[in-house]
């Protein structure tokens, strides 16, 4: 028998104040977006802004629908977007928040499974990581530099293979 060991870091930040101005204008910008969120069933909006390599920004935010689950989280919107605008434009990063009407937005939320696979296959199509900011409306801010190690033994297309 192996015993292997999957070892994962990310950075943690008391607030957004401590973030380089770039990241802090990322997430202050998925901040204002949780406001186009379409949410009227969970009330909890998330916002998902990208910048790509080319400099791009594209962002995107929760789309519920009655029928659960049609709806989309912000992360796989935003991912949507950039295949269908800039094809084959790796991201450098993705900053992620969120309002909860329900309670406390004040701590990082992560992607959902399904948003760590779609992550981790735009990894994969792209060749480069994409580095995480998560942060709530206040208080700590996570960034994490590279969204697949959310996903380990993450199942791929060399699977299919």
């Amino acid at each position: 028998m192996d015993k292997h060991e999957y070892h994962f870091e990310y950075e943690v930040y008391d607030s957004i104040d401590d973030l380089t101005e770039e990241d802090k204008w990322l997430l202050d910008e998925a901040r204002e977006v949780t406001q186009h969120a379409y949410a009227p069933y969970s009330r909890f909006q998330v916002g998902a802004v990208a910048k790509l390599n080319n400099g791009e920004i594209v962002a995107g935010s929760n789309q519920e629908n009655a029928s659960f689950p049609a709806g989309l989280c912000a992360e796989r919107v935003v991912l949507a977007s950039i295949s269908s605008l800039y094809p084959k434009i790796p991201i450098e990063s993705i900053a992620i928040s969120y309002f909860n009407n329900n309670g406390e937005s004040n701590h990082p939320i992560s992607p959902c499974g399904i948003c760590r696979q779609a992550l981790q296959e735009f990894k994969e199509k792209t060749k480069q990581p994409t580095r995480l900011i998560l942060g709530g409306m206040h208080g700590k801010v996570f960034i994490i530099p590279d969204a697949a190690m959310l996903l380990p033994l993450s199942f791929t297309s060399t699977d299919l293979k």
